[in-house]
């Protein structure tokens, strides 16, 4: 389908989504949320798809927040309505059976910070600035990023970034455990490609059934984690993804996965 927001891009197996409201600074609105939800939708569904990637259009934010001008007016109501437009958006990237990398070429701020939290992997440019400035204006995080965070960092410094809102650099956030890598500005589509291109190079059903253990592994207790790890490692034995990759390895050879 056509989108107004976004532009997304196919080739090769990897979909390139970029958010695209440059005047606004990317910033959310209602419409791009809908959007994004959809296209997450779009590309699970398109089995030649086997990576995803997020950026901003433009080389100044990759999405600089929410609609500040749309949220002002809201009731508490309709704000709730937001912020639960924003979970289903941010939820269908996160749990999409892809991996999905966020590129952070810009500011990442509010909405901006929780879209690159719910992807997999987040590679930003050293000119990226990213942070939860809602408290300064009065709200709080409200598109996961009360939650999320303390996953990744833990309590105390989750709380440290949602309750100041401080503005943090690319660095700062990858000395957090935030960002998975840090690369010069102009070296960031670059450093994406590479890691897409390696996840292409994986048995798909491999990266997808890694991808739903990990991401669950945060709400299972221990031994159902491991039942989880034990029934998906023999789901891969029912695969020609497992035949090819373990043929290959025996025949020293190059294996050839097909999309799924």
């Amino acid at each position: 389908m056509a989108y107004e927001n976004l532009i997304l891009e196919i080739a090769g197996g990897i979909a390139k989504v970029k958010i695209n409201r440059p005047r606004a600074l990317n910033s959310l609105n209602s419409a791009t949320l809908d959007e994004i939800a959809q296209v997450a939708k779009e590309l699970e569904e398109n089995d030649e798809v086997r990576v995803v990637i997020v950026t901003g259009e433009g080389n100044k934010a990759f999405v600089a927040g929410a609609d500040i001008a749309e949220m002002a007016p809201m009731t508490a109501a309709e704000a709730m309505a937001f912020s639960r437009r924003g979970h289903n958006a941010l939820g269908a990237l996160e749990y999409m059976s892809k991996p999905v990398i966020a590129a952070v070429n810009g500011y990442a701020l509010g909405g901006g910070f929780e879209i690159a939290l719910a992807c997999d992997f987040i590679y930003a440019s050293d000119k990226a600035r990213v942070g939860f400035p809602e408290t300064t204006l009065g709200i709080l995080p409200g598109f996961g990023g009360t939650q999320r965070t303390a996953k990744i960092v833990g309590l105390a410094r989750a709380k440290e970034l949602v309750m100041t809102g401080k503005v943090f650099t690319a660095q700062e956030a990858y000395d957090m455990g935030l960002v998975n890598k840090v690369v010069p500005h102009d070296q960031l589509t670059e450093a994406v490609d590479e890691v897409a291109a390696k996840l292409l190079s994986n048995a798909p059903i491999g990266v997808k059934l890694a991808k739903d253990c990990v991401n669950r592994s945060l709400y299972l207790d221990a031994d159902s984690g491991m039942e989880l790890e034990a029934r998906s490692f023999g789901l891969c034995f029912a695969t020609e993804d497992q035949k090819e990759g373990m043929g290959a390895f025996l025949e020293k050879r190059t294996p050839a996965y097909r999309a799924k």
